[in-house]
């Protein structure tokens, strides 16, 4: 491996996959060059597609030798070393500390993975939190279930894009749902050995992105998602609504991410916090450290003029701008929704025969197609089985709610001609 020719500063992104594919180009316009580090030999399927080599002066893959990893990238004297996708959290925490660069550290590198020990960290620094227990066993799990009815979530313990997530409202659910997470393996390839299980929150979800230096946050966007009970699912993504930066949920739930964050020891770079505004105030679902996904970044550009990605840009290339800029609110210069499309069946996808209609809506977009007419479509379970993601975009919110609607009501079995 050669030693990049030049005198351009270079940057170190683990895993540049799904939105951080977005990264390295925004890096190139300040002058650096980037340099790609691969948490595993064989990343998971949906993440490769994402990658752009193009993008890299080389990729080091990380196989196991921590010393090894840091040989490999010492020739290029990285001055910035991030996580990209969720799987490359821990790595990336590792490394940058090992280097000595700005770095969220080791100490709670686990809690930011893990989604267990996220929460009770979370709680132990004083932040409301869900009532929650880590089953290995079912005896345990049904002991803390109880006798009586209610609505409870079972997820693995590390993982990602919604995978393996349960709604139960039943012991029986309960014991269904817990047998097939057991022993299986989940979305980032990882054994299933336990499970979380978690209350049920009442209430609407949001998304908080940020960008963090030195232990200073800044809000880049907020979302208000919207979620239907489709294809067997209680809570499946329908969609996404950008929220105006200033307001009482907004502040609330601000107030609230940044207590989680500063819990978790999320001091550097980006980080995706779900949360439920419930009756008794925020409460966490979990927190990413790492860019949000689904490409929602480009929609954010495209609404306000930026987005979370130059804003982590602009963290680690120019700290000082970074923080003269951090007491500005993003302004909403165009409203703007994600639909996500729900495919009710599995197949083999002929055509979108209503295709013309949803690219007619006046706030129209983009339309991010992960199922291309020809393709296998699969019956929209989760983050993995969303067929397209459609980006409304409009100066009325009126006109945005209207296609949003619209969408909605054009999704379903006339949508798609599935053989």
């Amino acid at each position: 491996m050669s030693t990049p020719q030049g005198h351009r500063p270079v940057v170190a992104i683990v895993d540049a996959f799904s939105t951080a594919a977005h990264l390295a180009p925004l890096f190139h316009a300040r002058g650096y060059d980037c340099l790609h580090v691969q948490s595993l030999e064989q990343p998971p399927a949906a993440f490769g597609a994402s990658f752009r080599p193009g993008d890299f002066l080389a990729t080091v893959v990380h196989r196991g030798d921590t010393a090894e990893t840091l040989a490999a990238i010492a020739p290029y004297a990285p001055v910035a070393l991030l996580a990209g996708a969720e799987i490359g959290v821990e790595l990336a925490d590792v490394l940058s500390e090992a280097l000595g660069l700005r770095t969220n550290g080791t100490a709670l590198s686990s809690a930011r993975r893990d989604k267990f020990r996220m929460v009770e960290t979370v709680k132990a620094a004083g932040v409301p939190a869900a009532d929650q227990i880590l089953a290995t066993n079912l005896d345990t799990l049904l002991g803390w279930y109880g006798d009586t009815d209610r609505t409870v979530v079972l997820k693995p313990v590390r993982s990602a894009l919604n995978d393996g997530v349960s709604f139960c409202d039943t012991a029986d659910e309960v014991r269904v749902a817990f047998e097939s997470l057991v022993g299986a393996d989940s979305a980032v390839g990882l054994r299933n050995d336990a499970v979380v299980a978690q209350e049920y929150l009442v209430g609407a979800e949001y998304y908080v992105n940020t960008v963090s230096l030195d232990g200073k946050h800044y809000v880049c966007d907020l979302w208000k998602t919207q979620h239907l009970g489709v294809n067997g699912v209680r809570d499946l993504l329908g969609g996404s609504a950008l929220l105006v930066r200033r307001g009482p949920e907004q502040d609330l739930l601000t107030e609230y991410a940044f207590r989680v964050l500063d819990a978790l020891g999320v001091r550097n770079g980006p980080a995706h916090t779900e949360l439920k505004l419930t009756p008794r105030g925020p409460r966490l679902i979990e927190t990413g450290a790492r860019v949000c996904g689904a490409m929602l970044p480009l929609l954010t550009r495209a609404a306000i003029g930026e987005s979370q990605l130059e804003w982590t840009v602009l963290a680690y290339t120019d700290p000082e701008a970074f923080e003269a800029r951090r007491h500005t609110d993003y302004e909403v210069a165009r409203h703007a929704v994600c639909v996500n499309m729900v495919a009710p069946e599995a197949g083999k996808l002929v055509d979108y025969p209503k295709m013309a209609a949803l690219r007619g809506l006046e706030s129209f977009h983009d339309a991010l197609l992960k199922v291309e007419p020809g393709d296998a479509i699969a019956r929209t379970v989760n983050d993995l089985t969303y067929p397209m993601l459609v980006h409304l975009l409009h100066e009325v919110e009126g006109v945005v709610t209207h296609d949003y609607m619209t969408a909605r009501h054009l999704d379903g079995e006339g949508f798609y001609d599935v053989v």
